[in-house]
């Protein structure tokens, strides 16, 4: 079909008639379980803007061209705001979970810049880079522990889920003798089998767990970011909370499983461990690499238009849904020849898995400091790290919002 027949086409069905959608989430019936779902990899070499169809039978714009998510997330015109009719969900959970009580990555400016603004300082490069210490003694406790009389374990257990969130609840405020509630109520919301209820339900929880925790620093303030919220006198209790939720859900969750997804890819890959054991000074750029290969948001990163918007040569109407496949944009050859292929040596700096644009993660300078002092220390040491299970036992989190795996059991 011509451009002018599509155009035709258009004009007289509805842009994106032309396309076969690709079911979101995309199963993954075969192929590497570090690589995007087939049907989005064959998106990107065929259709690189297609239609999806989500779990109700709505459909929205799927991107996986570098170039054209890069447009849709720097673009003011696509909206960021969940509340709005058409915006694409992949579950009835993930609706509740956006919508139930939303933070400020689910608004636009100025309101998502106003609330952002008080987060900033925290994690600015220098601030977190002053961190490292602390991260390393944690680290190293944790290893300790762990190897302490024995020569195997779990690593998600016993190092790569305690190290972010003990470091999220030091910067929050947050007890961590708490943390089996707040990653117990974080497992449901990103469980994309959980129900609307359940969500609400896990929603509701630390909302309120996060509320009383507000009204104590009220009481007996602190160092943490919590406190200081509370401090300013800008915000409510729920407003704090949604923040704190947002954070402490995310803080955790996203490091963990790209430690542990590190992790077991380097093992599988032993010429690349190699290198990195040979010439440490590799880490920081082989996490930048890591961040591009594995991309832990594996289902797309929402947007809705605000008007009418031309991307990759079709036009995205006011009021429809996109979803912007960062996995697979990362592997996107005219940025990342051979990006199927993991290189620990490879300039990955352009990759898009913390987003881009306004939104783009707010604590992505603590998550590379936390995965770079997390991989060196195990590499150092633990030279004989190993898989404790055979490769296809391995339980991998197809059923998350997260990627990344249940469980890493790990010997020495």
């Amino acid at each position: 079909m011509t451009t002018a027949e599509r155009i035709e086409r258009e004009q007289e069905t509805g842009p994106g008639a032309d396309l076969t959608p690709v079911a979101v989430p995309a199963a993954r019936a075969t192929g590497c379980p570090f690589d995007p779902a087939p049907e989005l990899e064959r998106a990107l070499l065929e259709e690189p803007l297609t239609r999806a169809t989500l779990w109700d039978g709505s459909s929205c714009w799927l991107v996986t061209r570098h170039q054209d998510i890069r447009e849709v997330l720097g673009d003011p015109r696509f909206s960021a705001d969940a509340t709005r009719p058409g915006f694409p969900f992949l579950t009835a959970g993930a609706r509740e979970f956006a919508t139930g009580s939303p933070s400020f990555i689910r608004q636009d400016d100025p309101e998502h810049a106003r609330l952002r603004r008080m987060l900033t300082a925290d994690f600015m490069v220098k601030k977190v880079e002053a961190m490292r210490p602390e991260v390393q003694r944690i680290a190293d406790e944790l290893l300790d522990r762990m190897t302490e009389g024995r020569h195997a374990a779990d690593l998600v257990a016993e190092f790569a889920l305690p190290l972010p969130s003990l470091v999220i609840c030091l910067l929050l405020g947050v007890p961590y003798g708490d943390h089996e509630f707040f990653q117990k109520h974080s497992s449901v919301l990103l469980n994309l089998r959980s129900t609307a209820e359940e969500v609400h339900i896990a929603q509701k929880g630390l909302q309120d767990y996060l509320c009383g925790l507000a009204e104590s620093k009220r009481r007996e303030p602190d160092d943490g970011i919590v406190s200081r919220l509370v401090a300013r006198g800008e915000l409510d209790d729920a407003a704090i909370a949604s923040m704190g939720r947002l954070l402490l859900v995310a803080g955790h969750e996203t490091t963990a499983n790209m430690t542990a997804l590190s992790t077991l890819t380097l093992l599988r890959n032993p010429d690349q461990l190699a290198r990195l054991r040979a010439d440490p000074s590799l880490i920081k750029g082989a996490v930048e690499e890591l961040l591009r290969y594995l991309t832990i948001v594996h289902n797309g990163l929402p947007r809705i238009a605000d008007e009418d918007v031309t991307i990759g040569g079709r036009t995205i109407r006011a009021g429809e849904g996109v979803l912007c496949a960062l996995n697979v944009a990362n592997r996107d050859e005219e940025i990342f020849p051979g990006g199927a292929t993991l290189d620990v040596g490879r300039d990955a700096r352009r990759h898009v898995a913390f987003g881009f644009g306004v939104h783009q993660c707010l604590g992505q300078p603590l998550a590379r400091v936390e995965l770079q002092i997390a991989l060196e220390t195990l590499l150092r040491r633990l030279p004989g790290l190993r898989l404790g299970i055979p490769f296809e036992d391995v339980p991998f989190r197809h059923d998350m919002g997260i990627y990344g795996v249940h469980a890493l059991p790990v010997a020495w």
